[in-house]
């Protein structure tokens, strides 16, 4: 809940003002570099609430974690009975919260005061942010709505009632506050909770999978795909999703025959090509004796999101498992759908025998009607190991095209060749903005001018 912290007249000077300001700002950088200069991470603001509390009340959760880290307490008891934490909690935001939950919370707090965190946590999901703010502030209007990023990467619902805030992130936090505690919440309830909202971005979907998935044994994971079988689709799209983040997470299961296992009998009698989709992507980071079989019989499938998974389990290490999973690769070159043929050819290219197919299957796909399409191809024919000029007249030709990181996957794959159209084609690339300063195409363009400007210092 958003709490007013006011600026204060409180004088700032030295360390310790400025750090305030710096707060106040939302500058994280600026406090970190504070902090490691020696300024109070517990310092107070002009109403006497420690600055962690202003980053909290603004929903800044890269100063609030830049606090707890430089050593800022998430438990020091305030006049009011709260703590910064319990703040955090009231706030709703999940990232806010993560910033202040701090290390080994567990450990740092006592019984009591877990359990006090957590009946928090639970009221505010339980009764809901918006009936929550009416009930403190007995105003019984409706709550204004708005969709607010939230971390880095979330967006949330915020609400607010009678001048008081809150984020609609009650589940997540609570999901995360009872793994922290370590309370093993029944594997059905955390489901219920992830799936409430129906939509695969909302955190308290992400925040149950995240924590399913750290959670490793055997009888987790059984309770989670039996939900396989639920008639309800979104309980089948929740495993899927698990399934997926478990594969990148927890590469070492000693039960990976028994997921391989299931992923196949999945894919055999899944009928929706959305969720068949979503199956074979997961079913691809598996190694099953069958599944060269299993993913042929799918390179016809009559749904393109199910087509695109299978190049990925027709290639092997060092190229197409079978003659049949070349002939299956070939055809698939060809494919109505763009996205389909791109994935076949950029697995392709690899593959000498195939790489005159894959660039005539390429070369049409720079001129796309979508730039996301082109794009595409110019990476591919860009790192393509084709060097013959009509890959190099294609590259040429899309530094003409409209979207920049079309024009710079061209210009990259010229200066790869050290064509000599490559200086032309870094002007025609254009400026490039802080989010390419570590792009490995961007730093590839100015090595390469580099060179030619000090010819002498290589």
């Amino acid at each position: 809940m958003s709490f007013g912290t006011g600026d204060g007249n409180m004088g700032e000077e030295g360390l310790d003002g400025r750090l305030r300001s710096a707060v106040r700002a939302g500058d994280a950088e600026a406090v970190r570099d504070l902090l490691d200069r020696g300024a109070d991470p517990d310092a107070v603001d002009a109403n006497g609430l420690p600055v962690l509390c202003v980053a909290v009340a603004a929903y800044d959760d890269a100063v609030a974690e830049a606090l707890v880290e430089g050593g800022a307490d998430p438990d020091r008891v305030l006049p009011d009975g709260s703590t910064p934490l319990w703040r955090a909690i009231d706030g709703g935001s999940p990232a806010v919260f993560s910033a202040v939950l701090g290390k080994e919370p567990r450990l740092r707090l006592a019984e009591p005061a877990r359990e006090r965190l957590l009946a928090l946590a639970r009221s505010w999901y339980e009764t809901g942010a918006a009936e929550e703010l009416r009930r403190r502030t007995g105003t019984p209007v409706p709550a204004a709505t708005a969709r607010v990023k939230d971390g880095e990467y979330d967006w949330i619902d915020q609400v607010s009632v009678g001048g008081l805030v809150a984020r609609v992130g009650h589940g997540a936090i609570l999901t995360s506050l009872e793994w922290a505690f370590r309370v093993l919440t029944p594997v059905d309830e955390l489901i219920a909770r992830a799936v409430e909202h129906r939509d695969e971005e909302h955190v308290d979907w992400s925040t149950v999978c995240w924590i399913l998935s750290q959670r490793r044994s055997f009888e987790t994971w059984s309770a989670v795909v039996a939900h396989r079988h639920d008639p309800d689709r979104v309980h089948r799209l929740f495993v899927a999703d698990y399934l997926w983040r478990r594969g990148i997470f927890d590469t070492g299961s000693s039960y990976e025959k028994e997921e391989s296992e299931f992923l196949a009998a999945w894919a055999a009698e899944e009928t929706d090509g959305e969720m068949l989709a979503k199956v074979l992507d997961v079913f691809t980071g598996h190694d099953h004796p069958d599944q060269e079989a299993i993913f042929l019989r799918y390179a016809g499938h009559p749904d393109p999101r199910v087509r695109r998974e299978v190049p990925y389990a027709l290639w092997g290490d060092h190229g197409p498992r079978s003659p049949a999973a070349r002939a299956a690769l070939l055809t698939l070159m060809s494919d109505p759908d763009a996205e389909v043929r791109l994935r076949a050819c950029t697995l392709s290219m690899r593959d000498g025998g195939l790489l005159q197919e894959t660039t005539r299957a390429l070369l049409p796909l720079g001129e796309a009607p979508d730039a996301r399409v082109r794009g595409a191809a110019a990476g591919a024919l860009a790192v393509s190991p084709d060097r013959t000029p009509v890959v190099a007249d294609a590259l040429v030709a899309l530094l003409g095209d409209d979207d920049q990181l079309v024009r710079l996957e061209a210009a990259y794959g010229l200066a790869l060749r050290d064509d000599p159209h490559t200086g032309e084609a870094i002007e025609r690339v254009g400026p490039l903005g802080d989010g390419f300063k570590d792009d490995h195409r961007a730093a590839h363009l100015w090595s390469w001018r580099w060179r030619k400007e000090h010819p002498g210092d290589e």
